[in-house]
Order: structure tokens, then C-alpha cells, then sequence
């Protein structure tokens, strides 16, 4: 994921390695992390949004979304259970590598995480990256933030190489599919086969989306999963956007979705966030809270369906990312009508605008 340390946001992931393509001595679990208390949200807030020049006002608005829930993100703790979940699968198959967690805006972050790495005498790591599709925002960014945390730790930094994405990959189709299954099932019976799946992902920039395969991917992912879970009325739809309203984004969003549905006369809707990973900040506020409290006022039935999480489909999923790169040569699954994703990053690939 790196090119030289003096250069940091490299255009791939290539690079003149040391090592040979199976040779990696550990794991790297990367994510965007969340605030741990009342106190960190507004530093945290003001490091994400760092040289983006965000009014102080919304950065309030936002904070407040975190006090409804004592201040704590449950990204962090998320993200721990999967590391947690993911020591065993490894070891079960023969994985040996140790598993570190590291964030783009949070403790522990990158730097941090890599700089114990070198300590421990890491010499190569695979980056998980809690990101399912390719778009600047959850998987460029995610690179360039490695690189400069790279260049901060020095030379002693270790190789850093990131999995594919995996949108399409059995394992998170079935843990989407079977977390679908359950939503719809709490819905009575007489009415569940009527009900609306809305498969929710973030918003980005149109400008964004078009020089990426995001909306595509979404897409897929959507196809895939609504298939195994036999829902034949479905859409992908948006939350959590942000910025200036004169600047295009993805739509529709979540809400004026919802406002469709029941002018349309639809009695149900389960909300999927199949653009995430895990339930965190901006899934449990927008869906759980604004999204169920619109449907409300419409008189439609709402159902949200989980994230992935700690599914064990998704847990072993991770294993077999690993394990394609530490035996190259292994089967690489993949759903659909894509195929598996490239290792290597082009040039050109994801860029912001």
C-alpha cells in the first residue's frame, strides 16, 4: 500500500517489495474509529473534520447525536469483538500471524498501532479494511491514511498490503442475507412477503461516485443479497450525507425514500444497511433513530435489519482473505457477475473528484 515513505498518498498500492507475495507476519485490522466517552467527541469530531473548515455549530449538532448515547461510539468496541472473534478462526486454520487494531481517527490509531508493529518486529502486514466497496472515501483515503502513518513511524515501518474488496463475497452476502432474514421475520406473517427491503449505504459525492465502482458494488451487493434472502421489492438508497446542499450527492436519501413508500401505499419496510460493517454511530442515529421515527409518523411498519458485525460468515470471510494472500494460488470466491477484485490498486483508481 505504500510507495517510498517520503511519499505520502501514493496513486497505488504497488511498490518494490522485500519480501515474496505469500510472506506476511501479521494482521491489520483498520477502521475509522469513534469517540470512548463524553469527553472525546469533540476532539474526535474536529479530527475528522480537520482542514475541511465545518462550522462549530454543526460540529454540535453532531456531538449531540453522541451524548443520546453517553458520548461512547460502539465502532470501538465493534471492532474489538471482530478481532476477538477473528484470534480463533485463525488459529483454527492454521494462522498463526497476531491480529492489531488500527484507526484513521481514533485511539489506537495508525501511527500508533504501526509503530508497535515495528516493536514487535512486523516486517510485512495484511490491512483488513472494515470497507466493503471501493470509493475514495472507504478505501483510497484508507490507503493514503496508511502511508502517512508509515512515514510517521519511519523506516522501521512495516510493509503494508491491503485485502481485496469484498462486496461480493460469500461470506458477507450471507451474513447480509441471514441478518435480512431475521429483520423480515419479525414482521407479521400476513405481511412480511409485501414488505420493502431499502439497502442503505453512504452517501458520497456524485463527483466522488463517478470515479469509482461504488454505486455499482452497491448494487451487486444488493442483487446478491436480496436474492438469498428471496426479497423481490428492493432498493439501495442513502444516509448520512454531509457538506454543502449546492454539491451533488447519491440518492435518493433514506428518508425521502420513506416518504415514497407510504405515499405509494406500502405497509413495511426493512432498512438493511448493507453499505456497513457494523452498527455504528451514523447506522444506529440516522436508521434507528431518525429513519424509525419518520416511519412512524407515515404509519409504516419498520424493521432494521443487522450488519454484519461478528456474523460467523463474515469472521470466517476475513480468515479466507487472509489466507488467499498467505497461499497464493488458493480458490478466491467471489459472488455474482464481477468476479474477485484485484489485490493491487490501479493508478488511477478512486480518486476524489
Amino acid at each position: 500500500m505504500t510507495g517510498s515513505l517520503d511519499h505520502p498518498k501514493p496513486p497505488a498500492d504497488g511498490f518494490e517489495t522485500r519480501y515474496p507475495d505469500g510472506h506476511f507476519d501479521a494482521l491489520l485490522v483498520v477502521s475509522f474509529g469513534g469517540p470512548e466517552g463524553p469527553d472525546d467527541v469533540l476532539p474526535f469530531l474536529e479530527q475528522v473534520t480537520g482542514g475541511r473548515d465545518v462550522p462549530r455549530e454543526r460540529l454540535e449538532e453532531v456531538a449531540h447525536h453522541y451524548e443520546r448515547f453517553g458520548g461512547v461510539s460502539p465502532l470501538g468496541a465493534q471492532n474489538r469483538a471482530l478481532v476477538a472473534e477473528l484470534r480463533p478462526e485463525l488459529d483454527a486454520h492454521g494462522i498463526g500471524v497476531p491480529v492489531y487494531l488500527g484507526n484513521r481517527h481514533w485511539h489506537p490509531f495508525l501511527a500508533d498501532t504501526l509503530g508497535e508493529m515495528a516493536a514487535d518486529g512486523v516486517e510485512r502486514a495484511l490491512a483488513f479494511v472494515t470497507s466493503a466497496y471501493s470509493s475514495y472515501a472507504g478505501c483510497r483515503l484508507y490507503r493514503e491514511a496508511i502511508c502517512a502513518a508509515q512515514a510517521e513511524v519511519g523506516p522501521a515501518a512495516p510493509e503494508v498490503l491491503k485485502t481485496r474488496v469484498f462486496y461480493n463475497h460469500p461470506g458477507f452476502v450471507e451474513a447480509n442475507a441471514d441478518r435480512l432474514r431475521e429483520a423480515l421475520a419479525g414482521l407479521p406473517a400476513e405481511r412480511r412477503a409485501r414488505a420493502h427491503v431499502a439497502f442503505t449505504a453512504h452517501s458520497i459525492p456524485l463527483a466522488m461516485a463517478r470515479r469509482s465502482r461504488y454505486e455499482r458494488q452497491l448494487a451487486e451487493t444488493a442483487r446478491l443479497v436480496a436474492e438469498s434472502a428471496e426479497a423481490t421489492d428492493y432498493r439501495v438508497v442513502y444516509q448520512s450525507r454531509s457538506g454543502p446542499p449546492q454539491v451533488p450527492w447519491l440518492e435518493p436519501d433514506i428518508l425521502d425514500h420513506l416518504r415514497e413508500l407510504a405515499a405509494r401505499g406500502v405497509e413495511d419496510v426493512v432498512v438493511a444497511p448493507a453499505g456497513f460493517v457494523s452498527d455504528h454511530m451514523e447506522v444506529i442515529y440516522d436508521l434507528d433513530v431518525e429513519a424509525r421515527e419518520l416511519a412512524a409518523e407515515l404509519g409504516l411498519g419498520f424493521a432494521r435489519a443487522g450488519t454484519a458485525g461478528t456474523h460467523p460468515a463474515f469472521v470466517a470471510m476475513v480468515r479466507e482473505l487472509v489466507q488467499e494472500r498467505l497461499q497464493p494460488g488458493l480458490p478466491r470466491r467471489a459472488l455474482g457477475r464481477d468476479g474477485p477484485f484485484y489485490d493491487v490498486c490501479p493508478p488511477g483508481c478512486c480518486l476524489p473528484s
